[in-house]
Parts: C-alpha cells; sequence; structure tokens
C-alpha cells in the first residue's frame, strides 16, 4: 500500500499552529485522525526544526497509559515534560477517555509556550459542544474517510479499478491494505458491529438494541431519499412495535449522528431563503459502510454516488443543504423541484444536481429544470456518471462526469 498524504487536512493543521486555541481532530473511528498527528503532524514538525523532546504524545488508547484517564495524572505528566521557554506541542489521541479532560486543557491555555492538538470520536467532540467545553477556544478539525483523490493516490492499479472498489467499499485508510473481497468485507462488517454500534450502544445505555440496529438499516436504505425521525417512528408503529415512542427514535437518531456514522442534511427553500423543518436527508460519512450494512445487497448507483457527492463537498469545507424550488404548473399549481445539494462557502454558492446520465434530450431538461427556477447567477453544475470530458448545456450549466468531478480540486469553477 502507497503512503496516504492526506495533504488537506494536513495544511489545515499547519495552518492553526500556534493560534493560542486547542486543536480538536474529530471524525469517525479509523478514519485516520491519529494518523494524522503520527506520523503526518509529527514528521511536520520534525522536518521544520522542532526538537523531538519538544513533542509530547501520548496515545490514551494503550493499556500503558491508563493511568493518565485520571485528568490530574494527565496535567502533572505534561507540566513534567517541560523544561525550557520553547514551544512544546503536545499530540494526545483519543481524550475523550480522560476524565474531565476538559479543565486540563482549559488549563494549558494559559501557558505560553504549550500547542494543544486532540483527537476525538463521539460527541463529545460535535462543533457545538466544542464551544461550551473550551469556553470558545477549541478549533475544530474535521477529518473524514478518504476521498476518491486520496484513494486513487494511494491505490495499486489504474483509475477504473479504483473508482469499482471505491463504491463498493469506500474510503476507511485499513481498506487499502486488505486483498480479497472477501476481507474488505468482513473488515467493514466486524468495524460497524463491533466498534460503532458497540460504542453507541455503551455509551449511551441503550437497552432497545434491536431498535438502534433496525434505525441504522433503515438509515442506510434510505440514502438519498427524504425521511425524518416521524416516518421511521411510523414504520415502527405500523409493524406492531407498541413500546417505542417519538423521543426514543429521535433520541437514536441523534446518538448515530453524534458517533460521524451519518450526517443529516437539511432543506433549503432556494427562493423563499429559509430552512424547511422536515423531511431530511442522511448520507454515511463513509459508503463502504453503508453498503457491509446492508450486506451489499442495495447497489443503486444514483443513490450511493449522491453519497459520495455530498462526502466530497463537506471535505472540501462547504455548508450543503438539501434544495427546494417551488414552481407553478401549467394549470398554476404549486409543485416543489428538488436540487440535490445547495453549497455554501463564505460568498461562494453552487447549485449541484446528481444524475446518472443525461441520455436524452429530455433527461438533460428534466434535470436542468430545478437549476433552471433559480433567479440568481451563481454556479449551477450536473455531475454525472460518464466519464466524458465536461461540457456546458444550451442554458450554461456544467456537466462534468464523477471522475473528474471528485479528482479536480476546482471542478466546481471550471
Amino acid at each position: 500500500m502507497k503512503e496516504i498524504k492526506r495533504n488537506i487536512y494536513l495544511d489545515r493543521l499547519i495552518s492553526r499552529k500556534e493560534n493560542g486555541l486547542i486543536k480538536v481532530i474529530t471524525g469517525i473511528r479509523r478514519c485516520g485522525k491519529s494518523y494524522l498527528l503520527d506520523p503526518l503532524f509529527k514528521n511536520y514538525l520534525l522536518d521544520n526544526e522542532v526538537k523531538e523532546d519538544h513533542i509530547i504524545k501520548l496515545e490514551l488508547d494503550k493499556e500503558e497509559n491508563k493511568k493518565y484517564h485520571d485528568s490530574h495524572e494527565l496535567n502533572l505528566y505534561i507540566k513534567s515534560q517541560i523544561k525550557d521557554k520553547d514551544m512544546y506541542y503536545v499530540l494526545l489521541d483519543e481524550i475523550q477517555l480522560v476524565k474531565d479532560f476538559e479543565s486540563v486543557l482549559n488549563g494549558f491555555l494559559y501557558e505560553r509556550n504549550i500547542d494543544v492538538y486532540v483527537t476525538g470520536s463521539n460527541s463529545k467532540f460535535l462543533s457545538t459542544d466544542i464551544i461550551t467545553e473550551f469556553r470558545g477556544r477549541g478549533d475544530e478539525i474535521k477529518v473524514f474517510p478518504l476521498t476518491f483523490s486520496e484513494y486513487v493516490e494511494s491505490f495499486n492499479g489504474d483509475r477504473t479499478e479504483a473508482w469499482n472498489e471505491y463504491v463498493l467499499y469506500g474510503g476507511l485508510p485499513l481498506i487499502l491494505s486488505k486483498k480479497t473481497d472477501e476481507e474488505k468485507s468482513k473488515y467493514l462488517k466486524d468495524l460497524f458491529e463491533q466498534t460503532y454500534v458497540k460504542d453507541i450502544i455503551e455509551r449511551n445505555n441503550i437497552s432497545r438494541i434491536d431498535v438502534i440496529d433496525s434505525i441504522i438499516n433503515i438509515l442506510a436504505s434510505s440514502v438519498g431519499s427524504l425521511t425524518n425521525p416521524q416516518k421511521i417512528y411510523k414504520t415502527f408503529i405500523s409493524s406492531g412495535e407498541k413500546e417505542i415512542s417519538l423521543n426514543t427514535v429521535n433520541s437514536y437518531i441523534k446518538y448515530i449522528e453524534d458517533s460521524f456514522i451519518v450526517n443529516k442534511s437539511n432543506r433549503y427553500d432556494v427562493k423563499g431563503k429559509k430552512y424547511i423543518q422536515t423531511p431530511q436527508k442522511y448520507y454515511f460519512s463513509d459508503i463502504g459502510l453503508r453498503n457491509a450494512r446492508l450486506n451489499f445487497r442495495q447497489q443503486e448507483e444514483n443513490h450511493i454516488m449522491e453519497n459520495i457527492i455530498y462526502n466530497e463537498l463537506i471535505v472540501r469545507g462547504y455548508n450543503v443543504d438539501v434544495g427546494v424550488v417551488e414552481v407553478r404548473d401549467e394549470n398554476k399549481n404549486r409543485k416543489q423541484l428538488e436540487v440535490d445539494f445547495v453549497c455554501n462557502l463564505g460568498n461562494k454558492r453552487y447549485y449541484v444536481q446528481s444524475a446518472l446520465n443525461l441520455e436524452t434530450r429530455e433527461k438533460t431538461i428534466q434535470e436542468e429544470r430545478p437549476l433552471m427556477n433559480i433567479n440568481d447567477n451563481f454556479k449551477k453544475i450536473i455531475v454525472v456518471k460518464d466519464n466524458m470530458k465536461h461540457w456546458f448545456t444550451e442554458e450554461g450549466i456544467l456537466v462534468i462526469g464523477i471522475q473528474e468531478f471528485l479528482l479536480n480540486s476546482n471542478s466546481l469553477d471550471l
């Protein structure tokens, strides 16, 4: 397996170096957070003349470091390593294992020569909590499984082979080291059951394991489709389940989100410039995990492609919503058209449609219609499965193949 570089995240860490904030690296387990800290960031520091004894690193999930799960012991150890006034870089892996870690980390902020970097894998590290827990002095770097571009760089084979593997097994880094389909499938299934689901159940004291399992399966099956807790609750009731409440369904979905397995995308009324509360869409942070959860049975190309596009946009730093455009038909009846993604970053906005193909003029018109009913000048894009060179429709909409879209970091601005 070739070296995995993760330059997008390394650059984000470097740009935040010595900024006076706690750098909090979040993401689903096994997506590469620890690897980002060491060797990638640690090697960067060493290459830039930081002495090794000025890098204090602890892997808190190791047996020999269990004593540092006590915040007092952790504080004493780190302070004991600081011998002079030069800058020290503190790298703490799986900090959520430390009881009252917030207090010890906030204490480091008062030291002018301590620069802190931590990783965490659960709801303690949702961006909304970071502000509270670190008194507004936490700086979050979200890490995701490999994008297709990162996957191709480390894959031993041609691009077509890489794509076929990626859409089936996803981008968790260790997948690249598995040789056979059996190994890859077993790795993903075991990881889901023995790490992710077990972690959710234990952390939240869940008694209805059958219900959390069913909700995960429903979310996996409904990727690319609108759903909400109420709809899922009604599914349980209609199947004869009497001992479950809407509140339980809401809570369980939140637990799944909090473990970074899925991300929720809200609906946005483009013309009305307002959010619509329900329903929403849920996308898996790794398509391989989603496929494994369904035993690789539901392989709908359109939904898988939509999930991969969503993840790519999130990795690039965009806030991504599901767009709704209201139009009137020939009888002046109101109708809602869907724009797959409304992407915002600062003053930039893009409208992105995912379509398997535009084989006919009629199909092109169908995919263009929601975009053509948006009365602003922001870029409009249709991503298709075909791997032809990008082109523009008669209405000036960019049509681009999925692989070019994913491999060209500037594809939104072609």
